[in-house]
């Protein structure tokens, strides 16, 4: 058996190709054309936001949300993320900034974030891990009482709401990632989100080199914009986006039943929460049962992934000054688990029978 840790859904390639026979006739295909303009229309009507800006990436929306914001100096952020939650900063020459996780959420700490700011602080750049939400009204509270700014990399949460709301309502902006390992994909994309009007306003003049008409240029720029193939590709998914969430639910349940009478944590979410099941961590009780059950799975051909090592703080361009020992505790001790669309449920028991078996041989 090969179980790889992701398999990207694709729709129909027949789904695909009614699209894509528009592009040759339009001959339309990069510079916000009409299915990047449907996209991000249709994005913005099923997560219930007033409007969306589709981009080529996560890590392009979090720089020009930082450039957007005018952010300088340090920046409060979470040391338990992808790396391009750091890389970010870092790119726009400002000074991440760790504050610890709580061990239950896996989420930035906002008690620890109080103890973080200083004079040179001007935002807080947090992520919704795997798509659980941030304590988001204790961090709203701590940039109002600060005038600091609140970044959240919503890169995981396509679809996830919060008393009945979007998540990415939360905070001055919001980014998402359509990358193709994510449960709504473009195979690459991104996007950003603000309740400011006039921010968003700038974002799209930023993500398009500072283009106000033809031969003015409003603010400086990068080329963060989206192509109509990647556009027809993330139509494709979206209008298949009911039945993979539904279905991430359904893997998500087994999984958790079956392994439920072990000892392993899982991630604890917050209380009105419409969880989109976008990833399955579970973290185990100690590294060497982490690297056991790592090590069995993949000599019987199964992926995981220690998503995410190594702890942000560690890496070799950053000046860390603090210990962080929630992140980089469970930095160790984290797995995934395979996630994706068509794992049947012999592959979802057999992947759980070989956890039982490592952990039962230490």
């Amino acid at each position: 058996m090969n179980i790889p840790l992701n398999r990207p859904f694709l729709p129909a390639k027949e789904e695909y190709e009614l699209y894509t026979k528009e592009i040759w006739q339009r001959n339309w295909l990069t510079n916000h054309g009409p299915l990047v303009q449907q996209f991000e229309n249709k994005v913005s009507d099923f997560l219930n936001i007033s409007e969306f800006i589709f981009m080529n990436s996560g890590t392009t929306s979090l720089q020009v949300a930082l450039k957007a914001l005018d952010i300088e100096g340090e920046v409060i952020t979470t040391p338990y993320s992808y790396v391009a939650t750091t890389a970010s900063i870092v790119w726009e020459g400002c000074r991440p900034v760790f504050a610890d996780i709580r061990a239950d959420t896996l989420n930035i700490d906002p008690e620890k974030i109080k103890s973080r700011i200083t004079e040179n602080t001007s935002a807080i750049l947090a992520t919704h891990i795997y798509g659980f939400p941030c304590d988001v009204e204790a961090i709203q509270r701590i940039a109002e009482q600060h005038q600091l700014k609140v970044i959240y990399d919503a890169a995981h949460c396509f679809g996830v709401t919060y008393n009945g709301d979007s998540i990415l309502k939360w905070g001055d902006a919001s980014i998402l990632s359509f990358h193709a390992t994510k449960l709504l994909h473009s195979v690459e994309g991104g996007g950003f989100y603000s309740n400011d009007d006039s921010l968003m306003e700038r974002a799209r003049f930023m993500m398009n080199f500072g283009h106000d008409g033809p031969y003015n240029f409003k603010e400086v720029g990068i080329n963060g914009k989206n192509s109509e193939f990647h556009a027809a590709m993330g139509l494709c998914n979206l209008s298949h986006a009911t039945e993979i969430l539904n279905k991430r639910k359904i893997q998500i349940h087994q999984y958790k039943i079956e392994l439920e009478n072990q000892p392993v944590q899982f991630q604890k979410t917050r209380g009105n929460t419409k969880y989109n099941y976008a990833y399955f961590p579970v973290i185990f009780e100690t590294a060497r049962a982490a690297l056991k059950v790592e090590t069995d799975l993949s000599q019987k051909r199964v992926e995981t992934r220690r998503y995410f090592t190594p702890s942000l703080n560690k890496l070799n361009y950053i000046n860390n000054q603090y210990t962080l020992p929630v992140a980089e505790d469970i930095s160790e001790r984290v797995l995934c688990l395979p996630l994706f669309h068509d794992l049947t449920s012999e592959e979802i028991s057999y992947v759980c029978n070989v956890i039982i078996g490592a952990l039962n041989k230490q």
